[in-house]
């Protein structure tokens, strides 16, 4: 029996290592106690590995069975504490600002207005409009900004980490003083202070399956900031289903790229581009491989002209385009990408 609970400390032990999930860790495991349960069957009573394991299968179906009683009640009590949570998320929103602009708004816009692909229709859209953005971050911190001064309407931003000193290099929208604060307070507070006419909701929580769905859809548009491939894959299914156009950006070192995937409209999902995780060794993070200081800047600030056009039908978006910018060598460059058949999400 030891040998067989050794096995399975050190397959969890192994998944933790490698940055498995939870609950691939535990299917690792399961698997493991079947196999055990098989020998059991399989084998006559007085073999030595049956005698090395517990002797009766009855036992390890027991612990399996126990297994999934606890998971599931771990899962259910997650489920309910989601719901309960983004419940008072809600009502601790306030009331988004409505109605026609006041003297200072119209002051404040003027420069929007008087651009004839804005104009006050469209400012009047911008300020109608909500905008999810995912992470306060790098990519979040200018996004966030811009999309505040521009003045949309209803700005929410997700994010379960705090401020930290090594942040402050290139996450522009934090500061000194925030260091230790929840960084979507942090934003929340800097972007009402550079324009109280709009209304902001932050959730201080990680982006999970059990809540993403009920989240997203309450938004006309997702910019997706976010630093790891889980998030940005369930956050283009979410958007594909619910048939909402999302603004995608990611960076390495001195690189970064950004589109528009809009599959409703026939544009590729984030799947399509990208339908494997590359390599770890090929997309370090920023603690691993560094980046420079304005490159989010550069690119953040990219979402926010996306977003202002998407919600006012200015221009030509990157529906269908997959921009890259090598800040290192001074280079832009477009490709034009297409919807990929057999993709799993928009296929």
């Amino acid at each position: 029996m030891i040998i067989v609970l050794s096995l399975a400390a050190a397959l969890w032990a192994i998944g933790w290592a490698n940055g498995a999930s939870r609950n691939t860790r535990a299917a690792m495991v399961a698997v493991l106690m079947v196999a055990v349960i098989v020998v059991h069957l399989i084998l006559p009573d007085e073999h030595p590995i049956r005698q090395n394991t517990g002797h009766e299968a009855a036992l390890w179906i027991f612990i399996i069975v126990a297994g999934f009683i606890i998971w599931g009640y771990s899962s259910l009590l997650s489920r309910m504490r989601s719901r309960v949570q983004d419940g008072e998320d809600r009502a601790a929103q306030p009331p988004p600002h409505s109605g026609p602009f006041s003297d200072t708004e119209l002051d404040r816009y003027a420069r929007h207005i008087v651009l004839r692909e804005i104009g006050g229709a469209g400012q009047k859209a911008l300020k109608d409009a909500s905008v999810l953005v995912i992470g306060a971050g790098g990519l979040g911190a200018p996004a966030l900004q811009y999309l505040a001064a521009a003045g949309v309407g209803t700005i929410g931003v997700i994010d379960d980490d705090v401020v930290e000193n090594s942040n402050l290099q290139r996450q522009v929208i934090h500061t000194v003083a925030g260091i230790g604060m929840a960084k979507v307070q942090s934003a929340a507070d800097a972007m009402t202070a550079l324009n109280p006419n709009i209304t902001v909701r932050p959730y201080h929580r990680r982006l999970t399956p059990d809540i993403a769905t009920d989240l997203i859809v309450d938004y006309d548009l997702v910019l997706d900031g976010s630093d790891n491939f889980d998030t940005r894959y369930l956050v283009n299914g979410v958007c594909a289903k619910a048939g909402l156009p999302l603004i995608s950006a990611a960076l390495t070192q001195w690189e970064g790229q950004i589109s528009l995937y809009d599959p409703a409209n026939g544009t590729p999902c984030y799947q399509c581009i990208f339908p494997q995780r590359p390599d770890p060794t090929l997309v370090p993070s920023c603690a691993e491989g560094g980046v420079l200081g304005p490159l989010p800047g550069v690119l953040g600030a990219m979402m926010a002209v996306e977003a202002v056009k998407a919600i006012t039908s200015a221009g030509e978006g990157l529906r269908g385009r997959l921009l890259i910018y090598d800040a290192l060598y001074g280079e832009t460059r477009t490709i034009v990408a297409k919807p990929r058949a057999g993709c799993p999400i928009c296929g």
